[in-house]
């Protein structure tokens, strides 16, 4: 059984309150507790507001926590940072226009000081584990939305993190790129085994993607519920199909209305795979 202490994520009584001017005081997280496996997929889901973006910044040491204990890879969030064990996916790709697409995966390796004959063979590398090899030397602006984020993905794994977050990478993208874009991202977490925690606002991408789903309540945000997916390891386009599959978007989409329910969030988009 994973622990907090064992986990590659680890929270008990994790909550952040941020402090506005005057009396402002918002508590955007409660009483968090969560373990995530090494190697694990797991995707935060839950209505506008309810923290998903806040505890993957803290998970990331981009905010610091106001109660409660959270560790990554058994080090304080600080030092996983210091020890470059994540890389960070956004919604937006951001990738530097006046660069080449090699160069921008470059990048981090660069700020590291690395060679200049290691950068390039680590950017070959990740080039090609997002099958954008023949683009190294394209401008980002020649690529597509979803060519972009795969090079987002490859950048961000450019210095081999354990662990991937993932904060809504797919939001801007068009249904039919979004869902080839979960593919390519099942495929390199296969191939590079890497712990992954993904936030989406979709209920068949939470499910399509993860090995379990962690349902958070409105603000301020609480695990209250977490979703065992049980597809299996490999996923195609069949597995949308499954009957599993809708099973288990049925469970997420309860257990998000009957928080919504009880405390009155907004709701979490279900049309979008």
């Amino acid at each position: 059984m994973t622990t907090a202490t064992t986990a590659a994520v680890g929270a008990v009584g994790l909550g952040k309150v941020f402090e506005g001017t005057g009396r402002q005081r918002i508590e955007a997280l409660q009483d968090i507790d969560l373990a995530i496996a090494p190697g694990e997929f797991v995707s935060l889901i839950g209505p506008s507001g309810c923290g998903k973006s806040t505890l993957l910044r803290l998970i990331g040491d981009l905010i610091t926590p106001s109660s409660g204990s959270l560790v990554v890879n058994g080090k304080t969030p600080h030092q996983a940072r210091l020890d470059r064990d994540y890389g960070m996916v956004f919604q937006q790709a951001t990738l530097l226009e006046w660069r080449s697409v090699r160069r921008n995966v470059e990048l981090p390796l660069e700020l590291i000081e690395l060679s200049k004959a290691e950068r390039a063979a680590r950017a070959e590398a990740m080039l090609d584990l997002v099958d954008l090899a023949e683009f190294a030397d394209h401008q980002p602006w020649q690529l597509s939305g979803g060519m972009q984020q795969r090079v987002a993905i490859a950048r961000a794994l450019a210095f081999d993190p354990a662990l991937l977050l993932m904060d809504e990478p797919f939001g801007a993208l068009d249904e039919m790129t979004r869902e080839r874009m979960q593919q390519e991202v099942l495929r390199i977490w296969s191939r590079t085994g890497k712990t992954v925690v993904f936030v989406t606002h979709s209920i068949p991408e939470a499910v399509f993607l993860s090995s379990r789903v962690m349902v958070m309540s409105a603000r301020p945000g609480r695990i209250s519920q977490v979703i065992e997916v049980g597809l299996g390891a490999r996923r195609d386009d069949d597995t949308r199909e499954d009957q599993r599959f809708y099973e288990a978007i049925t469970e997420v989409r309860e257990a998000l209305r009957h928080r919504q329910g009880a405390v009155g969030g907004e709701p979490v988009r279900e049309a979008t795979s």
